[in-house]
């Protein structure tokens, strides 16, 4: 079997927004993937590692460094690596960017959400963290939303002025809570531990994203938003009892476990039930999704080289 060692550049020459989504709506079709994710923390720095395995489809593992630190020093926040194993002997496939997987990977996750619960006329979309996962997010949503405008905040306005400069259509927002009112869809990708985003603050018809929280102690939205909106995630098994923005509230009695509308794998359920509806999704990010978005850029590198 052929190796291959797939770089950042070229490896997303050959990808497409909406075609990731059909691949991962098309994964979740085969066998519930095997999953087993670890943590290990020092203070405000991790260590993730998550493996996955879909019968039929391969094996993949992924560790990741998060140190927030590293901004200071003018150094990358995340680094780490993605294997891709083969389902039939368990050899090595390929070595594929991790900054790649990570950005297709995180995005699609979302974007396959927002293309079924975010009402299609969706004009206004504000993006709540100006960071590298937020200029992915422009990406993606721009791909199913070709008309909307694009609205960015940013704790510091320094970065929003930054982000909204590289692009056309996006202005920057100085007040979240006017800008969350205003908007069709909101998707957030901050490193928050305390909620910013309000229920109170929320309108008919819109549709929440929550990307940041990955651990524990994390949350971009509070129990209010939870309470009104009718909530989807990507996976019980990665989020319900990993991360704080849905944990939390299970825990404290905020909700419970059947106010979870449904995960990828009851895909058919990802339908808005009027036009008025608020939708809460919650991208957790799995390892099985990794495994997804690495077949899919593989097979779009085997396909074009």
């Amino acid at each position: 079997m052929t190796f291959h060692n797939i770089p950042f550049a070229e490896g997303e020459a050959h990808l497409d927004w909406m075609e990731l989504t059909r691949a991962i709506a098309k994964g979740h079709n085969r066998p519930k993937a095997q999953v087993e994710d670890t943590f290990i923390y020092r203070g405000t720095d991790t260590l993730l590692s998550r493996a996955a395995w879909i019968d039929g489809m391969g094996l993949a593992v992924k560790s990741a460094t998060v140190f927030p630190g590293n901004r200071d020093h003018g150094k990358p926040m995340i680094g780490g690596a993605v294997s891709l194993f083969s389902d039939t002997d368990g050899s090595l496939e390929a070595v594929i960017d991790f900054h790649l997987i990570t950005k297709w990977k995180t995005a699609g996750d979302s974007l396959l959400a927002a293309t079924r619960l975010a009402r299609p006329d969706s004009e206004t979309i504000l993006i709540v963290g100006a960071g590298t996962v937020g200029h992915s997010l422009k990406q993606a949503y721009s791909a199913a939303f070709p008309e909307a405008r694009f609205v960015v905040w940013n704790r510091t306005p320094a970065g929003a002025d930054t982000f909204a400069a590289q692009y056309s259509n996006v202005d920057v927002a100085t007040d979240l809570e006017t800008a969350v009112m205003s908007a069709d869809i909101i998707t957030c990708a901050t490193m928050s531990t305390a909620p910013l985003i309000q229920g109170d603050w929320l309108q008919p018809g819109q549709h929440l994203d929550l990307i940041g929280a990955y651990r524990p102690d994390m949350r971009e939205a509070d129990d209010v938003a939870l309470l009104r909106s009718r909530v989807f995630v990507d996976s019980y098994d990665t989020t319900l009892g990993h991360i704080g923005e849905i944990k939390i509230p299970l825990e404290s009695g905020v909700i419970d476990r059947d106010r979870i509308v449904a995960d990828y794998y009851d895909l058919d359920q990802f339908q808005r039930q009027t036009p008025q509806d608020i939708t809460m999704f919650k991208n957790g990010g799995g390892a099985h999704m990794d495994l997804m978005v690495s077949k899919y850029v593989l097979d779009q590198w085997v396909a074009a080289t």
